[in-house]
């Protein structure tokens, strides 16, 4: 049975968000959800039968703000602010993407604090359980007066405009309605500001960020604990004493995984005697280079958990005498934390591609390019080749857009986020660090294997294991980019840290020590 999920008195994670998209969780409409929906509603329409001037009910918008619309316009001002702050351009936004969005804004508008229609809500919420998702152009928010381009187009199939995807492929969203029988929404005064005013698009690839950042950390220390053993690196920076001096938390949560995962392991006691007095960087810091990102990923996780339980509206409607216009819109406070997260995240592809290059100059007894007959063959020195260019790639996308601020609406709106670039870049930089750690795995697991018949940890070789069900050892060149994406792909799918997790979980094996802010999101 499917859990249930209560828009607008539930908290709202990140992981229930995905969930909620996924269909493995429910959204519903309580009955006194509902009450407070049509409180709010008739709020509005006190307002509009009193002729009480109120932005966005009865005035334009922006710098239109001192323009009067009559009482007979009201509900046309709605529809026409849809069309007209629709100028969206580039590719499409993922459904996945559009999904959210529509889901964190039935939440908001369902805390009852906007004045829209109980029908409005509910039809989002059919737009969600049909999987009838509207389709949103990637580009044109500044991120201040919440994300306006990018929200009206998310919602123009609500009044017959726009197009969606549906099963597959994308229609005009008139037809598809027609199709399933349903009419489009006539809007009522404010909804149409209700809709496009907020934050949903900069949440929305918040959240996935959280969820994908999350999966390549984890990620990292395994990969990471790989490329050591097979470079017989020691464990020693990773003692607990030594982190307990300088107790970030994150430094001290990859040390304990790191601990864990080599903790079993033959390739380590093989060598304890070697003379080796200390490791390179990029092997001696994971702890405080890993465990700084993951600083930066639990900022981004709390700060976004917020803003998914908030009502980012404006005005906001408390009563038919009571309206505050504010500016809870401005995505500021999301924009900084997703281009810290954009850094962090960048850094570790950059170490990671560090450790790439170690595992192929031939020291510490494996062969040079991971390979025992290079000349005739170029071994691993190619797929290096890539980490190095989608590295500098990630460092580019590196500039912060949250430093930047062009005015709008003729200075109306002087200082605007940009918190939408800032969304869109961390998950591009994402998409780059995926590809980059499944080449180090690769790598890792290739070299691995000249240590053999000695073992790594039970950990360690169930993640080969499993690395070796989709991509053999490599003899001779080959197109080594089909063994990339197959190892991308368990990767991005999130399946390599699931069964990672799950093996830990079935042998006892507490691999993240009780770090709890840090497992929940």
């Amino acid at each position: 049975m499917i859990r249930e999920f209560r828009y607008g008195s539930d908290v709202l994670t990140v992981s229930k968000a995905i969930d909620l998209a996924a269909g493995r969780l429910r959204g519903i409409i309580t009955s006194e959800t509902s009450r407070k929906i049509q409180e709010s509603h008739q709020h509005v329409q006190a307002i509009v039968d009193n002729e009480r001037t109120v932005y966005g009910i009865n005035t334009g918008f922006g710098i239109l703000a001192h323009t009067k619309i009559s009482e007979k316009d009201t509900a046309t001002l709605q529809h026409k602010i849809l069309q007209s702050h629709s100028v969206g351009v580039g590719d499409p936004i993922t459904p996945e993407i559009a999904k959210i969005m529509l889901i964190t804004k039935v939440h908001a508008l369902a805390q009852g604090f906007s004045g829209v229609q109980l029908h409005t809500i509910e039809r989002i919420i059919w737009h969600i359980e049909n999987n009838v998702i509207p389709v949103v152009p990637e580009k044109g928010s500044v991120g201040a007066s919440g994300d306006l381009a990018p929200l009206s187009h998310l919602f123009l199939p609500l009044i017959g405009l726009g197009e969606v995807f549906y099963h597959g492929s994308v229609h005009a969203s008139l037809g598809v309605l027609q199709k399933l029988h349903v009419s489009p929404v006539k809007l009522g005064p404010k909804e149409g500001l209700a809709l496009i005013n907020g934050t949903q698009f900069i949440l929305s690839f918040a959240v996935k960020a959280v969820q994908r950042m999350n999966n390549c950390l984890e990620a990292a220390d395994v990969i990471g604990a790989m490329s050591l053993e097979a470079l017989t690196g020691t464990k020693m920076p990773f003692d607990a004493r030594l982190h307990e001096l300088r107790p970030y938390a994150g430094s001290k949560l990859v040390a304990q995984r790191l601990r864990t995962l080599l903790g079993d392991s033959d390739i380590m006691q093989s060598h304890v005697d070697c003379g080796r007095v200390q490791d390179p960087y990029s092997l001696r810091c994971m702890p405080q280079v890993h465990g700084a990102s993951r600083n930066a990923w639990l900022h981004l996780k709390e700060l976004t958990q917020i803003e998914l339980n908030s009502v980012t509206d404006n005005p906001i409607i408390l009563g038919a005498e009571d309206t505050i216009s504010g500016g809870n819109f401005h995505g500021q406070p999301l924009a900084l934390p997703l281009d810290y997260a954009c850094f962090a995240a960048a850094e570790v592809g950059n170490i990671s591609d560090r450790r790439c290059y170690l595992l192929l100059e031939g020291k510490w007894g494996l062969p040079m390019l991971l390979m025992k007959d290079v000349g005739l063959n170029s071994g691993f020195m190619i797929p290096q080749y890539t980490t190095a260019a989608l590295v500098t790639e990630n460092k580019t996308l590196c500039f912060p857009s949250s430093a930047d601020s062009i005015p709008t609406s003729l200075g109306q709106e002087d200082h605007v986020s940009m918190g939408s670039i800032s969304g869109r870049k961390l998950n591009k930089v994402l998409d780059n660090l995926e590809f980059i750690l499944a080449i180090e795995l690769l790598s890792a697991c290739q070299a691995i294997e000249f240590r053999r018949p000695l073992k790594s940890s039970a950990l360690l070789e169930f993640a080969h294991d499993y690395v070796r069900e989709f991509v053999s050892f490599a003899e001779e060149d080959r197109i080594f980019a089909n063994d990339i994406n197959e190892v991308a792909g368990i990767i991005k799918d999130f399946s390599f840290v699931e069964k990672i997790n799950e093996f830990a979980a079935s042998a006892n094996i507490d691999l993240n020590g009780g770090f709890d802010s840090f497992q929940t999101w």
